[in-house]
């Protein structure tokens, strides 16, 4: 099985890292970031949406297939990111994340928004596209 479950056809899910990655190129779906390469995610791509998550929650567990969607969707206008919290503690310590999920939303390398809790896609998608 795949970092998050599996996506809906039953294949393991693949999640890319910034390393992945060539010059300009968007992600296929949600990256996984951490600790040393956070910054250079968030000040590489215009709009980057870090999903704070950690394996044992269960309302995580509830977003990540609308966080996959919506990477899909927008893909080439804003960058999903999956942050382990568990794993990842002075990224979560330094943006004062204390409750997951948490969603931050970076704009131009600038925290814009958090967006706290799990919620249907109806009302978390307003609260994201709005900054683009």
């Amino acid at each position: 099985m795949g970092l998050f479950g599996k996506k809906k056809s039953g294949s393991p899910e693949i999640h890319q890292t910034l390393a992945d990655l060539g010059d300009g190129q968007f992600p296929d779906g949600p990256i996984v970031v951490g600790d040393m390469d956070f910054d250079q995610v968030i000040k590489r791509f215009p709009i980057v949406v870090v999903d704070c998550w950690a394996p044992w929650c269960a309302p995580c567990r509830m977003i990540a297939p609308i966080v996959e969607e919506m990477s899909h969707d927008y893909h080439g206008k804003i960058v999903f990111g999956k942050l382990d919290t568990d794993q990842n503690q002075n990224t979560a310590m330094k943006y004062g994340i204390m409750s997951i999920p948490t969603l931050m939303v970076f704009k131009d390398g600038e925290l814009v928004d958090q967006i706290v809790g799990a919620m249907p896609r109806p009302l978390l998608e307003p609260q994201i596209v709005k900054y683009l």
